[in-house]
């Protein structure tokens, strides 16, 4: 809400705002303060933007900005604010907003009444400042919204802006749109990088008059790998919550019966490396190709 709404509707804001019942995202906008602690570090940037388009209001957003707009994946809570200035030649900080110099052209598009940099420019330019893994994970979901990889490929070696271009064309060539996570598309590079046999993603088994789908499948070994986002999890009540939680072991004891191999983890799993490899290890799933530590520690990051 914006404060001068607040004055005149005589609602007291800053009364509320004094007895804590408020909480101040940016100047002259405030949020619920029992909303705003309940949320998630990675679940305030999103009101963040919003807030900062509320103050700025014929503001072009780009990168991370654009892209929790554009609903893709972001990683934690970005620092800054990210706005697109087409008429400026430097890029100028003014405390947690950074308005970007123009390096090239890019599109703009309106979601509801904030502008931002299309999905495309979004796309390439929040890959090019993000660790490659999370690189990748953007480009899945931008592959799953029915974007070409041509295009991406094109876009981004046409563009004015070469940071991490080498990086980049790697991210291109691997994206896949059948990852459904961002979990599953880190999971998917540190696999690689590990120098594991590369999984067959989504395999759908039919067992017992019940078909199951499983994030990685390796063939010639039967092992199953499955990425644990806990987004499978969430639900509105302790019963609904329960229950989710037994019909996953139930899938997961029947995807057990009738592979070689079964191997879980997590998103810190996935980062720490050591607790992937060794699951993989046991669950049967060769090792091909060397290591590559320098794009492990990418993760660092």
């Amino acid at each position: 809400m914006l404060a001068a709404d607040e004055r005149r509707l005589h609602t007291g804001l800053y009364g509320r705002a004094a007895r804590g019942e408020l909480l101040r995202v940016r100047h002259g906008v405030y949020a619920g303060a029992e909303w705003w602690t309940g949320l998630k570090p990675h679940e305030r940037y999103h009101p963040r933007v919003a807030a900062a388009g509320l103050v700025f209001t014929d503001a072009i957003f780009m990168r991370e900005s654009a892209a929790v707009l554009h609903e893709l994946p972001i990683f934690g809570e970005p620092r800054d604010i990210h706005i697109f200035d087409p008429d400026r030649r430097s890029t100028k900080r003014y405390s947690d907003v950074v308005v970007h110099a123009a390096q090239g052209a890019r599109n703009v598009a309106a979601i509801g009444s904030v502008f931002v940099t299309d999905l495309l420019a979004t796309v390439v330019d929040t890959a090019r400042h993000l660790p490659p893994a999370y690189a990748l994970a953007v480009a899945d979901a931008a592959l799953r919204r029915g974007m070409p990889r041509e295009q991406l490929r094109a876009w981004s070696s046409d563009d004015a802006n070469r940071r991490n271009e080498r990086l980049l064309r790697w991210v291109w060539d691997f994206a896949d749109a059948r990852a459904e996570s961002a979990g599953e598309s880190v999971s998917r590079a540190v696999i690689s990088w590990l120098g594991f046999a590369v999984p067959v993603l989504q395999q759908v088994f039919t067992y017992e008059g019940i078909t199951d789908r499983s994030d990685f499948w390796w063939t010639k070994v039967r092992a199953i790998g499955e990425s644990d986002g806990y987004g499978k999890y969430v639900a509105l009540t302790a019963r609904a919550a329960v229950e989710g939680v037994v019909e996953e072991k139930v899938r997961e004891d029947r995807l057990r019966r009738y592979s070689d191999g079964f191997a879980r983890w997590d998103w810190s799993d996935a980062h720490r490396v050591v607790p992937i490899e060794r699951k993989l290890l046991r669950a049967g799933v060769p090792l091909v190709a060397a290591r590559d530590n320098a794009m492990l520690a990418t993760l660092r990051r």
